[in-house]
């Protein structure tokens, strides 16, 4: 698909617009003149005049071409956010006629649809936010509903936030084998066995450096979170070495939880989770995707649905009182009848949290490269289905919504949505899906985000992405840590005298 560009700006918006609907194909983007030949060709343009303005686009495939046109108000001239939002409009219907979908979350291509809501509701008032959402993005009634319940319950997690709270992630970026529809940067354990050791020891100094430019900064610990990769392909000896080295290095008194990704059931173990228990972990996260065997082969699981149960069990044996477990709608030869008798199964075992994900086709991922014959109406019209019985049964269980975020290339442009049983809520999950407040990141591929607490201002701090990487220039890991001080001072300085 081409998309062309004339008399604006939007490129970045028409392009993630048109991967709604276009997901597995590549789109290349034209600007200003350019010409495109493609099957499907979709031209956006805008012409302004002395009086006034007209926003044209126009979608010409092999069965012919379809116009859109609107004309603007010369006043609209310096609200170019609104042209934009018009144009989406515009090009959104165009493509749903096409396509004969219409996504659910309409011209929102946003992975923060909640936060959005947050600030509509701050300017004008919830029930115009609501009619906003609505009649402005198209977003339909149930995910406007979807989104409210959230944002109310986010709320509650939010207000504890303080100017000087902060979160600690501790990246541990190893996994047993990689599922095809991974994208983020890990290791199998098989490959890269041998920098586990070296890894772990860097891990914790970089941990240690991280308390202490904390403590610099007069910051409070609110949340801690081990994510990965699986924290829990690390032996349970490593795990207590990392865990020490994080209460060692912290004041933990404020901190309202203390989470590990146990993910994989074939990971864990009674003396891993004896170890985590041991050491101040309040809650764990055992992600079985689907009980499904055949879709765990397909995936690239090499654990059954037999041993996410059996790890559940061992879990509340070795006193784990607050479990998340999570799930995918839409994996690759899952159903919508084996969705569902997935989920039933979860809710038997009543986790505290459940986490329900739909499929994203990441391009570094094996699954994008793979054609099965479906198409985005195939795939859409199903995980939507998944969500729809997952939104129910887990109201009627008495689950609440208290997160939700968005990614790229989601089946039917659909959401992920963190359910919990009240009270049981993951602040660290609200605190990096609002950028509530500033993330302290360790480990290979994390990312500090320092947030200033007088402003929307984020800085980011990288750390390289592999775990070779990570070990041959540490040094360069902790120069860079120290930056967080510096970025704190100088916020510091722009904070209003009164």
């Amino acid at each position: 698909m081409t998309v062309l560009i004339n008399g604006h700006s939007f490129h970045y918006e028409m392009e993630n617009l048109c991967r709604l609907f276009f997901h597995h194909q590549p789109i290349r983007v034209l600007e200003n003149g350019e010409k495109g030949e493609d099957s499907i060709l979709l031209f956006t343009g805008v012409s302004r005049t002395s009086s006034g303005g007209k926003i044209i686009v126009s979608l010409k495939t092999k069965f012919g071409t379809s116009v859109r046109i609107e004309s603007f108000a010369k006043e609209l001239f310096d609200r170019e956010q609104e042209i934009e939002r018009r144009m989406g409009v515009l090009v959104f219907d165009l493509l749903c006629n096409f396509c004969k979908i219409r996504p659910k979350w309409g011209i929102l291509t946003g992975v923060r649809p909640v936060k959005l809501l947050r600030s509509l509701k701050e300017q004008h008032g919830e029930k115009e936010a609501l009619d906003i959402f609505r009649e402005k993005y198209l977003v339909t009634p149930e995910k406007v509903k979807l989104s409210r319940a959230t944002m109310w319950n986010e709320q509650r997690i939010l207000d504890r936030s303080q100017r000087n709270s902060f979160s600690l992630y501790i990246s541990i970026p190893f996994c047993p084998t990689r599922c095809s529809y991974c994208s983020f940067v890990s290791s199998s354990v098989e490959k890269s066995m041998k920098l586990v050791p070296e890894y772990v020891e860097k891990l914790c100094e970089e941990i240690r450096y991280t308390g202490k430019i904390a403590a610099l900064c007069g910051l409070r610990l609110e949340s801690v979170y081990f994510g990965g990769g699986t924290p829990t392909t690390l032996s349970a000896e490593q795990l207590v070495l990392l865990l020490k080295t994080v209460r060692d290095s912290f004041d933990l008194s404020y901190s309202q939880e203390f989470t590990v990704e146990a993910g994989r059931p074939d990971t864990i173990t009674k003396a891993k989770l004896t170890a985590l228990r041991e050491n101040g972990v309040t809650r764990i996260s055992i992600n079985p995707q689907t009980l499904n065997d055949s879709v765990l082969a397909e995936i690239g699981r090499k654990h059954s649905a037999a041993q996410t149960l059996e790890a559940f069990r061992l879990a509340r044996e070795c006193g784990m009182d607050n479990i998340n477990m999570d799930l995918i709608a839409g994996l690759p030869t899952d159903t919508e009848e084996s969705f569902r008798s997935t989920l039933d199964r979860i809710l038997a075992l009543s986790p505290e949290s459940i986490t329900v994900h739909t499929l994203s086709l990441k391009r570094s991922a094996k699954l994008y490269q793979e054609e099965d014959g479906s198409t985005p109406e195939d795939e859409g019209i199903a995980a939507a289905s998944m969500l729809e019985y997952a939104d129910t049964s887990l109201t009627t269980a008495g689950y609440i919504p208290y997160y939700l975020y968005r990614q790229s290339r989601m089946v039917g442009n659909l959401e992920n949505t963190g359910w919990c049983k009240p009270g049981f809520e993951s602040p660290y999950n609200v605190y990096i899906m609002d950028e509530t407040h500033t993330i302290l990141a360790c480990g290979a591929g994390a990312a500090t985000k320092v947030k200033d607490p007088d402003s929307d201002r984020l800085e980011r701090i990288f750390n390289f992405k592999f775990p070779y990487e990570y070990i041959s220039r540490f040094a360069e890991i902790l120069a860079r840590k120290k930056q967080v001080k510096d970025i704190y001072e100088e916020f510091r300085k722009h904070v209003p005298h009164i």
